[in-house]
């Protein structure tokens, strides 16, 4: 769902900015349960690159797999939809390693976003409404919460 809402937003943007609808070439990534239910994502991206199937570690949160196909496919962005890649923390290094842009949080919060806790303790600092928790009462010092990381 996450991936058709991303197309939508980048066709109507592109259209309402740049006077075309596909000025921005869309690929998507698609493993075989995505083939075989013929998932939305795939149908309205621009292409689509075919990924092992399985659990993500196989695919939508391996970030070796991610570059090697943002390489192959000559991709200048890459927006990691699925939430699984927020919690392996080098992918923003090495796409940019490779020159690819990573749209996301910076390298440097991803440690703090990808931890569950971590997380929930930043979205609390910024009044961000969530259900309270076992460290609702929990607070972090200023600078942690502008840099947004833990160590």
């Amino acid at each position: 769902m996450a991936a058709v809402k991303f197309i939508r937003i980048v066709r109507t943007w592109s259209y309402e900015t740049l006077g075309l609808e596909k000025a921005i070439l869309l690929v998507a990534m698609a493993t075989p349960e995505d083939m075989r239910i013929n998932a939305n994502h795939i149908r309205i991206a621009d292409q689509f690159v075919e990924v092992p199937g399985g659990t993500n570690n196989n695919n939508y949160a391996n970030v070796q797999l991610i570059v090697e196909n943002a390489k192959i496919t000559h991709i200048d962005v890459v927006w990691p939809i699925w939430g699984h890649v927020y919690e392996i923390h080098d992918l923003p290094g090495a796409l940019e390693a490779k020159g690819i842009v990573f749209l996301g949080p910076p390298a440097t919060s991803m440690p703090a976003l990808g931890d569950k806790t971590g997380s929930s303790l930043i979205a609390q600092a910024a009044n961000v409404a969530a259900l309270q928790w076992s460290g609702y009462h929990v607070k972090i010092p200023a600078e942690h919460y502008v840099t947004g990381s833990f160590r």
